[in-house]
């Protein structure tokens, strides 16, 4: 039966909001699960899964990294276990603020000093971990078409967004945190909106955008070869 436009307009006016939305439970996978490194394996790390994309675990395998893909309800002591050498956090959906388990989890591993990479909602996951708010945008970023500053190269490059929040924090200075200091790397040149954070005395950084895009532009994928760097560093 054909539905009316009516049907429609009360379907969207009747839709749940996203500010206060716990979904990322909805799409994690329920089970670990591991994906071998292509090639030779160099580096085991341990993936938590809001929502995560098949073309994050293809540019961090080609690297040489061996996955294990944990669920978003994995304990502190479980993602250690399975990130010998670094934790990434993965995209996903919904309001940060309501990621309690998935923020304590962060806190632990800074204070395990393990490297640390997060996209897209894990980068409002690190940010809140690290004490920052986070906050709905009134226009959400999507696209594949968003100029994005590096603010340690001072190069622009063109990324990927599809992101309703963004994390709350001081562009221009350096902030101090239970977890020592903390910069935003990266800035939407549109709306100085921040898309990204790295912390000075811990082996973590993090983007609000995504760098393997598919479709998409590419300007941004030498933020893994920047993980493995890390955690190369970091294993030192």
């Amino acid at each position: 039966q054909e539905k009316s436009n009516e049907y429609f307009l009360n379907k969207v006016k009747n839709s749940p909001l996203m500010k206060g939305a716990d979904l990322c439970g909805m799409v994690s996978t329920k089970e670990s699960f591991v994906v071998p490194a292509m090639g030779k394996k160099k580096y085991q790390v341990a993936a938590i899964d809001l929502g995560m994309k098949n073309g994050i675990l293809k540019n961090l395998t080609k690297r040489g990294v061996e996955l294990t893909v944990v669920p978003v309800s994995a304990s502190a002591d479980e993602v250690l276990a399975a990130g010998i050498d670094g934790v990434f956090i993965s995209n996903g959906p919904g309001d940060p603020e309501t990621a309690k388990h998935s923020i304590a989890v962060t806190q632990e591993i800074l204070k395990a000093n393990r490297a640390l990479f997060g996209i897209c909602f894990g980068n409002q996951i690190l940010g809140r971990a690290v004490g920052f708010e986070t906050y709905k945008l009134t226009f959400g970023h999507r696209g594949i078409n968003q100029p994005v500053l590096d603010r340690s190269t001072g190069k622009v490059e063109i990324t990927t967004h599809n992101h309703g929040f963004a994390v709350k924090a001081p562009i221009d200075q350096i902030t101090d945190t239970d977890f020592g200091r903390v910069e935003v790397s990266h800035i939407c040149l549109n709306d100085n909106v921040v898309e990204g954070l790295v912390l000075k005395d811990k082996p973590a950084f993090s983007v609000q955008y995504h760098p393997e895009a598919a479709a998409g532009p590419h300007d941004a994928e030498y933020l893994f070869d920047r993980f493995t760097q890390l955690m190369d560093k970091n294993n030192a």
